[in-house]
């Protein structure tokens, strides 16, 4: 666990009560004006708050004691990238990496360059990067300050769609990487998918739900309703290859998947998204259809969706061989008729049928 922090602003409501990893990426999620930034705000020492703050058992701030934010030791990547328009690339990552003793570096120079493929643009100026690029000068800069936690305030919502495509796959291999924590705000479910290990979720500038990533956002309870975006993200490890018709086999707790092979090798860990709209439920098990993805399962909850009609049923797969409950879950979004017509209560046998599945790295 690596912070724990409650405060109130007077400007804004912010009542936070929590504990989060000390490893990989936590999410914080909600709507624009959930509290999201100003909660990231508040552990950088940006706004000074009641309240208690510590990080891997260090203090940084109590009733009568602050931590003033530059001996704070965090990064914090913002909206713009804010580079130094007079200086290079290389320059500009320079800025900070050389204020670190060499004793103390925990990311060499060579390493930023490679993670964020800047090894072709170091001669360059700002201003002949696109905002992708410049965006990951600026995180390469962040993390060159070996900072113990890495603070990102929806560093994506100021690029195009194309920039956005172009940078992901870097943000994607830093959380292989990195051994920093980082604290990562958003309000993209595709960027919550690609990217989180633990997920917060905000609302109103309360914490309506916290834990590990898969298991949250399965829950029925989620108060941010997702629409479109509802759905599980399971992690897979490629345990077979049909050269034949071009598939592979992603196994996980509770089950296997089939999906197109992209170049993936044998034992390579992958992450899935399943989208609730994409599944469907059979009381019995179906040889002659399309879908190749057919898995046991126990319906374990049922609940309204947020559209007229739609109602969204949680599954545990693999419980209806035996095996114990909650193993993995898939969210399925049927209409209030089908479950009506299928009788899906809590307890009763199902087939799970998935009918895409889409591999976010």
């Amino acid at each position: 666990m690596f912070a724990c922090f409650k405060t109130e602003l007077e400007a804004f409501s912010l009542d936070v009560n929590l504990w989060l990893p000390a490893k990989g990426v936590t999410a914080l999620f909600g709507h624009s004006g959930s509290g999201k930034t100003t909660l990231l705000r508040c552990i950088a020492g940006l706004h000074q708050a009641k309240g208690d703050l510590k990080i891997n058992g260090e203090c940084w701030q109590s009733a009568g004691f602050f931590l003033p934010v530059h001996k704070r030791p965090l990064a914090y990547v913002f909206q713009e990238a804010s580079l130094f328009p007079h200086l290079s690339v290389r320059r500009n990552l320079e800025y900070g990496y050389r204020r670190v003793p060499e004793g103390e570096r925990q990311v060499t120079f060579e390493q930023a360059v490679a993670w964020l493929g800047l090894g072709e643009m170091l001669t360059r100026m700002p201003d002949k990067l696109s905002g992708g690029e410049r965006q990951r000068v600026a995180i390469a800069r962040a993390l060159l300050t070996s900072p113990r936690l890495l603070l990102m305030d929806e560093p994506l919502s100021a690029l195009d769609h194309n920039s956005k495509q172009e940078i992901m796959p870097y943000l994607e291999r830093l959380h292989e990487v990195l051994s920093i924590p980082v604290l990562y705000v958003t309000h993209s479910p595709e960027e919550v998918a690609r990217l989180a290990d633990h997920l917060v979720v905000l609302d109103a500038g309360r914490v309506v739900a916290s834990g590990e990533l898969s298991e949250t956002l399965a829950s029925l309870d989620l108060p941010v309703k997702l629409g479109e975006n509802a759905g599980v993200v399971l992690k897979a490890t490629v345990s077979e290859l049909d050269d034949e018709w071009h598939l592979c086999c992603a196994s996980f707790p509770g089950g296997e998947l089939w999906l197109p092979n992209e170049g993936f090798q044998l034992d390579q860990p992958i992450r899935l998204r399943v989208l609730a709209r994409d599944v469907s439920v059979a009381l019995s098990k179906h040889e002659d259809q399309s879908m190749l993805n057919v898995l046991p399962a126990v319906v374990e909850s049922v609940s309204e969706n947020d559209r007229p009609g739609a109602v969204m049923v949680k599954l545990d797969l693999n419980a209806a061989e035996g095996e114990a409950l909650g193993c993995t879950s898939m969210l399925a979004r049927l209409t209030a008729r089908s479950v009506d017509k299928l009788q899906l209560v809590p307890g009763k046998s199902a087939w799970v049928q998935v009918k895409s599945v889409a591999v976010l790295e």
